[in-house]
């Protein structure tokens, strides 16, 4: 990342961890699929659903920790201190256990407080704490299969991390259809942990052969603060980040289970799936955009991160302005995987369209917000996030509902507006974003002002 042309590498570095994303969101998509299409109906899709929200708040702080680990990797590699290359992935492995052990134990006591904090149906409760608790108990190489896969992203290399989640998506796929007639969304989770702990050994064994580059030593996982706490720092603002999106969404989802329509609970199922894939490369370039910072400010190389910059601005938007009209071309085969029903698949293609836009806006807060993160600046990305999704998408989520509701406006009409204050806060990010970006103040986490 730190030679040839800043382009060519994000590129380089990007389109494997393009492909990665695009199997890791290859998990979600299958179980709803396999559980739209079963004979438990769109309300075993809905349960999916309901689950996810919580599922994600309780393991954001962890994602968090996973982003540090790979920022302080990527820095390290770049500035070749071998030593602290091994302390850093030996603590990482060390705070990874603690962890697991942690959320295995709280993840089932939470699951059910949780889902009926979000207004759960009832129809739905049983199968979405059957769903959470089996993930819980397994959650071991989930948080494992991420961080090394963030480690060795960190080290530059998108591509082993890649090959080891398509072999393990394919195990996925097979596994859900073999469980998922006898346990319903139970079994699409134990064909999801047992794919992801495989793929966590097949990282473990990859990063183990890279001799060359680092090697473990049994004093490296002892626990010290200077690296336990250096990752925390720069992974607990990220994990912050991903725990107030993931709060936010479950106040949404109350507000969508409040509606009492079971097909719009399953149709914002489907709309964030294939929002997710629309997502991909945003969040491929912010990745990517976070090494190529990491690895040039590791080694003194400050004069490539503007270059880079603009490079993997119009990398990233590029992308998102070719990808997003071929989505929404695409997009009523794409819903028709999860249901047969027409309905259901017109009122969720009716949600794609309000939030088209927002996907090029995204392309350009991804790939900035990486760059800060990539600089060691983790917690202005987290104040932005904070702002757009709390202080304005929900009020205006509830308050234009509750306004709809009070003129006499249709449910659909009020059931859109979920989705109008999702646009909302995208656009109103990417402003932010620009701003705080062209104030610099993110560059002293570094020194390079």
């Amino acid at each position: 990342m730190s030679q040839g042309e800043p382009w060519r590498r994000i590129a380089e570095f990007a389109f494997p961890l393009l492909i990665g994303n695009f199997a890791q969101q290859l998990y979600n998509t299958v179980d709803a699929v396999v559980v739209g299409n079963s004979r438990w109906g769109y309300q075993a899709l809905g349960a999916v659903g309901n689950a996810s929200p919580v599922l994600n708040l309780l393991l954001a702080l962890f994602v968090g920790i996973s982003t540090g680990a790979g920022i302080l990797v990527s820095q390290r590699f770049g500035a070749k201190d071998a030593r602290g290359l091994g302390r850093t992935i030996g603590n990482c492995v060390t705070a990874t256990a603690i962890a697991s052990a942690a959320i295995m134990i709280l993840g089932p006591l939470l699951t059910g407080p949780l889902l009926r904090a979000v207004g759960t149906m009832d129809s739905m409760y049983a199968q979405c704490k059957a769903y959470l608790d089996i993930f819980f108990y397994g959650i071991a190489g989930f948080f494992f299969y991420n961080i090394f896969a963030g480690i060795l992203r960190g080290l530059g290399d998108s591509f082993s991390a890649l090959l080891y989640l398509m072999i393990t998506s394919a195990i996925n796929i097979v596994l859900d259809l073999a469980l998922v007639d006898s346990m319903g969304v139970a079994g699409v989770a134990l064909a999801t942990i047992i794919a992801q702990g495989i793929s966590a050994v097949l990282c473990l064994a990859k990063l183990l052969s890279l001799k060359e580059v680092f090697r473990l030593q049994r004093s490296d996982f002892r626990p010290e603060r200077a690296y336990i706490g250096r990752i925390v720092q720069l992974g607990v603002p990220s994990g912050l980040t991903q725990a107030i999106f993931s709060m936010a969404m479950m106040v949404v989802q109350r507000l969508i289970n409040s509606f009492g329509d079971e097909m719009f609970v399953a149709c914002n199922v489907m709309v964030m799936r294939v929002d997710g894939y629309a997502m991909l490369p945003n969040f491929s370039f912010g990745q990517a955009m976070s090494t190529f910072a990491g690895q040039n400010i590791g080694a003194r190389r400050f004069d490539r991160l503007k270059d880079g910059t603009r490079q993997g601005l119009m990398l990233s938007v590029g992308t998102a302005v070719v990808l997003t009209p071929l989505v929404l071309l695409l997009g009523p085969a794409l819903m028709r995987l999860f249901t047969p029903e027409q309905d259901l698949i017109k009122l969720s293609m009716g949600m794609m369209y309000i939030l088209a836009v927002g996907y090029v806006a995204m392309s350009v807060t991804q790939v900035l917000q990486g760059v800060m993160r990539g600089a060691g600046d983790t917690v202005t990305p987290m104040w932005i996030s904070f702002g757009t999704t709390i202080a304005m998408r929900l009020p205006v989520a509830y308050g234009m509902v509750a306004l709809l509701r009070r003129s006499g406006a249709s449910v659909l009409a009020q059931e859109r507006m979920v989705f109008v204050s999702l646009l909302a806060a995208w656009l109103t990010g990417m402003l932010v974003t620009l701003i705080v970006y062209r104030r610099g103040k993110w560059k002293k986490k570094s020194g390079i002002e």
